[in-house]
């Protein structure tokens, strides 16, 4: 009687485990289409579950890269259609969709690109869909096209209303992340640097849109020039093939069946004939490089903590599994002792004979840069903002604005330098001395890392360092960045140096693994109270204030830091 009864349970364990499994299949009817919904921002990272319970919205964009490869071998899948509104990337990000778009062209699939947008310079929206075979804007959409810009702010006079003095220290002439806050316009030096920016993200703006709508560069940039915005404008420009609801798309193209990307997500890859040959580790450096163990910026964002970076570069390294370590960069920099720590942890991974290949994403700049520069090879996007070797201490004195608010202060001090600790006074020309000769010893330091990772001569690291940032292609020419890609290019190259075939399938694990739950929580909750002040800085401010807003939360006053200039987004 008792095995009848163990048979029985176990029949109908079996069959509601077979019912489930069969639930949860996708059937893809032949000629299907897949839309795909490109939206908001997109991180490095995947957001947990309870953040997103907790409002936090974001994607992770490679997952997405991940469900648009496998469309790429899906047979059933006759096209892809792109539903493009109001994106928050950069350049790296889009240089990567864009990229994901022309792939699935090369393997046969029709793509459509449908925008709904109303906005000025709808520049990075734009660039990404006109990848697209066709082109459309709904009827109601508004997208003056009139090239781009880029907006610095310097607030060296709202603190001198605010009675704070700041004192600055820098290595070279184009570490000028201080003068956003220390002054009040931009320096010369700033101004060159920043123009080379814009001209290259242009230059590769107005090719590769050019080349995808078959017009000369020169006849896209005369169109630029006049500036079209309404539908008919830009269809008569030849930067879209017409206007029509998404419903009229569909209509267009008899009715397919269509497939949500959430429901297109569920496709076992094994469906479309992955089979993993190796697995790879992916490890993230997202957010300002910091000391420490890791949680979230004032802003709700992560953070590039070295604790965890380290501990994550020597589980990957010490298993046998992982062939190779992809390292995703998206930092502007930050702490340099951080920076330094995973620098050392990445050269300790290749020393173990564990291949290395650094993947910038929108930015790996100064300290972002140094933690990638011991990588075995780095893959960065033209319009990646990178380099930056240099390095600043900006330090307030803020005796003024306590005058102000009529508080008194009184310091004293033991020792020829001690004064440098104290917040209310100025600096004294010998504590100002001994600053200048720390930042210079770390500059020092700082050039020696990336010399040796990137078997450079010092005084040639010099030459393209002294604190200028570069775009990717840039830094391509200057020998800070092997290759010009995204992360399907860094993928590539890792499986060269690991002894894989180009077209072997490979398994990305993200190191460290998913947290203990009640650190999920933990973070989940300090991210849902910043995300309310992100939000408040999107909706009222400005790309410059909102980019200053946060690199000013991130600051270590009074000690070395290695960031970028402040605000350098081109829209």
């Amino acid at each position: 009687m008792r095995r009848r009864r163990f048979w029985l349970v176990a029949a109908l364990v079996a069959a509601v485990a077979l019912g489930l499994w069969w639930a949860g299949r996708v059937r893809i009817e032949p000629k299907s289409w897949l839309q795909v919904d490109l939206e908001g921002e997109y991180l490095e990272v995947d957001v947990s579950p309870l953040a997103r319970l907790l409002g936090r919205q974001a994607e992770a964009l490679p997952a997405l890269l991940s469900e648009l490869a496998k469309a790429e071998r899906d047979a059933r899948l006759e096209g892809v259609l792109f539903r493009v509104r109001d994106l928050d990337v950069g350049w790296g990000k889009a240089h990567d969709l864009r990229r994901a778009i022309e792939r699935l062209r090369a393997r046969g699939k029709q793509t459509v690109a449908y925008l709904e947008l109303e906005q000025y310079g709808p520049n990075v929206e734009y660039y990404v869909a006109s990848a697209a075979d066709e082109v459309f804007v709904a009827p109601g959409t508004y997208m003056p096209f009139v090239g781009l810009a880029a907006e610095y702010l310097f607030l060296g006079g709202l603190f001198e209303k605010l009675g704070i003095q700041l004192e600055y220290e820098r290595v070279g002439k184009y570490k000028t992340a201080a003068e956003s806050f220390a002054e009040r316009g931009m320096s010369e030096a700033n101004r060159e640097m920043s123009e080379a920016i814009l001209d290259s993200v242009h230059a590769r703006f107005v090719a590769d849109i050019a080349a995808s709508r078959k017009r000369t560069p020169e006849a896209l940039q005369a169109l630029i020039d006049r500036g079209p915005s309404s539908p008919r404008d830009l269809e008569d420009g030849g930067l879209v093939d017409g206007e029509a609801f998404l419903d009229e798309i569909w209509e267009r193209r008899r009715s397919p069946d269509v497939v949500e990307l959430s429901t297109y997500a569920r496709v076992d890859p094994a469906d479309v004939g992955f089979e993993p040959a190796a697995s790879f580790a992916l490890i993230y450096g997202v957010g300002a490089v910091t000391t420490g163990g890791g949680g979230v910026r004032p802003t709700g964002g992560p953070v590039m903590a070295s604790d965890v970076l380290v501990e994550a570069f020597d589980a990957a390294s010490d298993d046998p599994s992982v062939r190779a370590i992809v390292f995703r960069v998206d930092s502007p920099g930050g702490s340099a002792l951080a920076s330094d720590l995973v620098w050392r942890a990445v050269r300790r991974a290749r020393d173990k004979g564990k291949p290395v290949v650094a993947s910038l994403s929108d930015y790996a700049a100064s300290g972002g840069y140094y933690a990638a520069a011991a990588a075995d090879r780095i893959v960065a996007a033209p319009g990646t903002l990178t380099g930056s070797i240099g390095v600043f201490v900006l330090r307030p004195a803020l005796g003024g604005a306590l005058e102000k608010l009529g508080i008194g202060v009184a310091g004293l001090t033991r020792g020829r330098h001690a004064d440098v600790l104290l917040a209310a006074r100025p600096l004294t020309p010998a504590a100002r001395e001994r600053m200048r000769a720390d930042v210079q010893g770390i500059y020092r330091q700082f050039v020696a890392r990336v010399a040796e990772g990137r078997d450079m001569e010092r005084d040639a690291v010099d030459a393209v360092g002294r604190g200028r940032v570069w775009t990717g292609a840039q830094a391509q020419e200057r020998g800070l960045v092997d290759e010009v890609g995204g992360l399907r290019e860094a993928v590539l190259a890792a499986k060269a140096l690991a002894g894989l075939a180009p077209d072997a399938d490979v398994v990305l694990v993200p190191f460290p693994g998913p947290k203990p739950f009640a650190q999920q929580l933990i973070e989940a909750l300090q991210g849902a109270s910043a995300a309310g002040v992100d939000a408040a800085l999107r909706q009222t401010a400005g790309p410059a204030l909102r980019a200053a807003a946060a690199a000013f939360a991130d600051l270590p006053l009074g000690a070395p830091i290695l960031v970028p200039p402040v605000v350098a987004e081109v829209r």
